[in-house]
C-alpha cells in the first residue's frame, strides 16, 4: 500500500508538471482540502477539488515544491511535510515561501490534505500585532 509521503510527493510532481488528471486522482472522492491561497479555501469532494485545481493552474505559471522535512505517522498514513515553496505566477512574479502540509490517507488515496502558512493572523488580531511589532521596533525590544 501506497504511503501518505509518496502519495503527496506525486501529487506534488503532478502539479509541477501541470497535470490535473494525476493530481486529482490521489484523492479520495470525499477529501478535504484545505488550502486558504484558493478563493474556496475548504474544498470538500472531487468537484470542488477540482474546480480549486483549475483555478491554481489559470493563475500559476509554475508550481514549486520541495520537501525539507518530513515527519510520518508509525503506520505512515500519515504525516507532514515542512516544505520550501517556489512558484511562479502567470506575470512572472516569483513566490517563495515556507508551508506546512499535513497530509492523510486511506487506501492509498488522501482523505485530507491542509496547508498552514507562517503568516500571522488576519483582522482585529494582525492589526494589534501589527502595532505590536512596529511599537517593538521603535522601542529597541526584540521582535519575536
Amino acid at each position: 500500500m501506497a504511503q501518505a509521503r509518496d502519495i503527496l510527493e506525486r501529487t506534488f510532481r503532478a502539479l509541477e508538471a501541470r497535470d490535473k488528471a494525476a493530481a486529482l486522482a490521489a484523492f479520495a472522492p470525499d477529501a478535504l482540502l484545505f488550502d486558504p491561497h484558493y478563493p474556496q479555501p475548504r474544498m470538500q469532494g472531487l468537484a470542488e477539488i477540482a474546480e480549486g485545481l483549475d483555478w491554481g493552474l489559470s493563475v500559476m505559471k509554475q508550481f514549486g515544491f520541495r520537501t525539507v522535512h518530513f515527519f510520518g505517522s508509525e503506520d505512515g498514513q500519515s504525516g507532514a511535510f515542512e516544505i520550501d515553496t517556489n512558484h511562479v505566477l502567470n506575470t512572472g512574479q516569483a513566490l517563495s515561501f515556507p508551508q506546512v502540509f499535513i497530509v492523510e490517507t486511506k487506501d492509498g488515496l488522501i482523505t485530507r490534505l491542509q496547508a498552514y502558512e507562517p503568516y500571522g493572523p488576519n483582522g482585529i488580531g494582525g492589526l494589534f500585532l501589527g502595532f505590536e511589532r512596529l511599537k517593538r521596533r521603535f522601542t529597541g525590544k526584540k521582535t519575536v
